[in-house]
């Protein structure tokens, strides 16, 4: 495995940001609402510096559990220490499953047994470095990013998407690049979104639901990440994505006019 050189943390990016540049817009509220959750949304411009964001307290204090959004840095750790050669490697499950599709599909067991063969020690050594949430993955390495053990804030998640973004996490450019690909789920003459999605269960049962990536439009990338949870009756797989797609048409995408 390549050396860690460096400790490079993937938060602390809103406190690095001036507040001039941030704009909290209570206006976004009405969209949460009118899906029956409650959450957060921010939106950086890579261009001008600036933040959009809707539900600031919650978006750079609070820490949650980061569910399949924690498949972007578990690719990345994979495929550094070769346990993954590339995205088109498959592992079989109940059939042959690439990391490709597992990825994008959120497909579990592939990732759990990723994890079991990166192991403990490795997988401590790389969060500890990347400093990732508060680094804890407790007594399962298989299930630590679902059952509420390692947590981070959305502050950290937008963190993380810049540097993958420019290639400035702790990983050869071609790891980066293998993730990015996974990411990149809309592509037209308008707009390319790239995204991952997460979905888990708080301690008091509700569900909690994410959706961290990035726009680009006329070659300009704006990020962004969502939180939300709400009752474990609400079909937040939906949910979710309508939810993004509501606020980024609110804030002019999809049009390639940005």
């Amino acid at each position: 495995m390549r050396k860690i050189l460096l400790v490079l943390s993937v938060g602390l990016f809103f406190a690095a940001c001036s507040p001039n540049n941030v704009k909290e817009d209570k206006a976004l509220g009405k969209y949460f609402d009118s899906a029956g959750v409650k959450g957060t949304f921010a939106l950086f411009d890579n261009g001008t510096g600036d933040f959009t964001i809707y539900n600031l307290s919650r978006y750079k204090d609070s820490a949650y559990s980061p569910a399949s959004t924690f498949k972007v840095v578990h690719s990345l750790i994979a495929l550094e220490t070769g346990v993954v050669s590339d995205e088109k490697m498959t592992i079989s499950l109940d059939s042959a499953v690439t990391m490709e599709t597992a990825f994008k599909n959120s497909i579990v067991p592939y990732y759990q047994e990723v994890a079991r063969r990166i192991g403990k020690d490795t997988m401590q050594l790389w969060l500890d470095s990347l400093q990732y949430g508060n680094h804890a993955i407790g007594k399962s390495i298989d299930s630590f990013w679902l059952n509420n053990t390692i947590k981070l804030t959305p502050d950290e998640q937008l963190g993380i998407m810049k540097r993958l973004f420019f290639n400035q996490l702790p990983f050869q450019k071609r790891t980066h690049e293998i993730v990015k690909r996974m990411m990149l789920r809309e592509s037209n003459a308008n707009y390319q979104l790239s995204y991952k999605t997460g979905l888990t269960y708080k301690e008091n049962g509700d569900q909690l639901g994410w959706v961290v990536g990035w726009i680009e439009e006329n070659k300009h990338p704006y990020f962004f990440v969502l939180n939300l949870e709400g009752p474990a009756n609400i079909p937040m797989d939906d949910t979710r994505i309508l939810l993004l797609k509501k606020i980024l048409s609110n804030q002019g995408f999809f049009e390639g006019k940005r």
